[in-house]
């Protein structure tokens, strides 16, 4: 079977591409309203909610960027993934209730529509929206090089489509993404991923126990070999240090409440009462899926460390080269579905919440109004969104050279430290002003993004990311103490106190 192996893995991926045009088709049939397009009618149940939130956390982020973090730094990046239950907690304890019961009063449809509703701010509005849209570049473009890094992988193996280059391997994941997200919104994403977080989910367990053989002398000599080469990368701080390490667990375990495309889906969910078992199936379709992270990226060391495999060329190449040599070819096909399954599911979450902040939110801030026929509108933004983000991608590569899952992390930083404070503190706090809130976004666009655009080191490792986290919120409650209480719909207040 192994001389069929590139043809079972083309084909599966293949496959798994028709069936996300087929599910576009599908959704567009049920996508009639703007209400549709961006929150799926607020009718989903359980299961649907659930996985689309640990499959969109997932991602690339985690099947691509997961293991070249693990790679390159080591245990380091386990400090993410140790956030998971405590990060989902805090999101789900702080935001989403109060998310689902204002969406259904005032029949809200993106984030920045309930934070304008909170503080009776359209400034309110128009920040949050700038936010998601500068934020959401980051993580697109995350998405968008994984695709295209996994698919050269994929081709690269083949003899017919072995010279392909990543340009053209992202404009092709980008044609389909592109087609899935404007014919069904996010209908096509949320449906799509309870067959793709099944096969996340298996994907994960296979994997894991496929590393456990590949290493001659087992997990025992692996480790070995990576404690002979760098002792301090298989220590519990990784190459990054203690500090550098708590500052990425302090920036994800909080972070989470600030994330668009996971507390937006506690507005989609049919019955208020379904959400206390949502956490559950997040926390565990999410911790399972993490075993890739962690095994591909220390058994990939391990090989190039003892001479087995030869010296990656990329980091982020550590997932598509364990799978290409090194996995069952029936497995490798599964995982590169799944991986592909999590990248668009992400990409099309993100599309769909920056082309409602674009379409919906910034229209209404400045105007007072959204642009007639919106739902076409929001499609046209789709592509555009799409375009934009490639291009980042492609200069995050080949001129910046990042990594997809710093990549990431940036994207995270951005949303954390922007509406933390804003959406978590103040959907809980009455005390929260809206100048406050305005404060603390801006503030944290601009310390996020100039460390990032002027490369400004920070000692000890520690993520900007963290640093524009700790500033917003000291702004935002400095602020709101210094400023008059500002009077809050009584509504409003009623869903404070619950």
């Amino acid at each position: 079977m192994e001389e069929l192996r590139s043809p079972i893995i083309l084909g599966s991926v293949f496959v798994y591409l028709v069936i996300c045009v087929a599910v576009g088709v599908w959704a567009m049939r049920r996508t009639r309203s703007v209400r549709d397009f961006f929150v799926a009618g607020r009718d989903l149940g359980i299961l649907v909610t659930g996985v689309a939130i640990f499959s969109s956390t997932m991602s690339g982020f985690g099947f691509v960027g997961g293991p070249g973090l693990v790679y390159r730094l080591g245990m380091s990046s386990v400090w993410i993934i140790m956030t998971t239950a405590v990060s989902y907690a805090i999101a789900d304890f702080m935001v989403s209730k109060r998310l689902r019961i204002l969406a259904g009063v005032f029949d809200t449809i993106s984030l920045p529509d309930a934070v304008a509703v909170r503080y009776g701010s359209e400034t309110s509005r128009f920040l949050t929206a700038l936010a998601i849209l500068l934020g959401i570049m980051g993580y697109l473009a995350t998405q968008i090089l994984a695709m295209g890094t996994v698919l050269q992988s994929i081709l690269a193996s083949t003899e017919v489509f072995a010279g392909t280059g990543l340009i053209t391997c992202i404009a092709i994941s980008c044609s389909v993404l592109v087609f899935y997200s404007v014919t069904g919104g996010i209908i096509a994403s949320v449906y799509s991923d309870i067959v793709q977080g099944v096969i996340m989910v298996v994907a994960g367990v296979l994997v894991f126990l496929g590393t456990l053989a590949v290493f001659e002398g087992g997990p025992t000599a692996a480790t070995t070999a990576l404690l002979r080469d760098d002792p301090e990368s298989m220590g519990p701080w990784g190459t990054m240090g203690m500090i550098g390490c708590l500052s990425w667990f302090f920036m994800f375990a909080l972070g989470t409440a600030g994330q668009p495309h996971i507390i937006t889906k506690a507005m989609m969910i049919q019955k208020l009462r379904q959400y206390r078992w949502i956490p559950l199936v997040t926390v565990g379709g999410y911790t399972i899926t993490a075993l890739l992270w962690i095994s591909i990226g220390l058994v990939m060391r391990a090989l190039v460390v003892a001479g087995d495999h030869p010296e990656l060329a990329s980091a982020d190449a550590a997932a598509p080269e364990f799978l290409q040599h090194y996995a069952h070819p029936l497995l490798a096909g599964v995982v590169f579905a799944a991986l592909f399954a999590a990248i668009m599911s992400t990409a099309d979450a993100f599309l769909n919440i920056g082309t409602a902040a674009l379409i919906h939110d910034i229209p209404k801030a400045l105007f007072g109004r959204t642009p007639a026929n919106e739902l076409f509108w929001a499609r046209t933004g789709t592509v555009l969104l799409a375009l934009v983000a490639a291009l980042f991608a492609l200069y995050s590569y080949y001129v910046n050279d990042r990594l997809v899952a710093l990549l990431g992390a940036f994207g995270w930083g951005t949303f954390g430290a922007a509406l933390v404070p804003a959406v978590a503190i103040g959907f809980n706090w009455k005390r929260a002003t809206a100048a406050a809130a305005n404060v603390a976004i801006a503030a944290s666009l601009v310390i996020n993004f100039a460390i990032e655009l002027a490369d400004i080191p920070i000692p000890h490792g520690i993520h900007g990311g963290t640093i524009s986290l700790l500033v917003s919120v000291l702004l935002f409650f400095g602020i709101s103490y210094a400023s008059e209480p500002a009077p809050i719909d009584p509504r409003v207040e009623a869903i404070m106190d619950i």
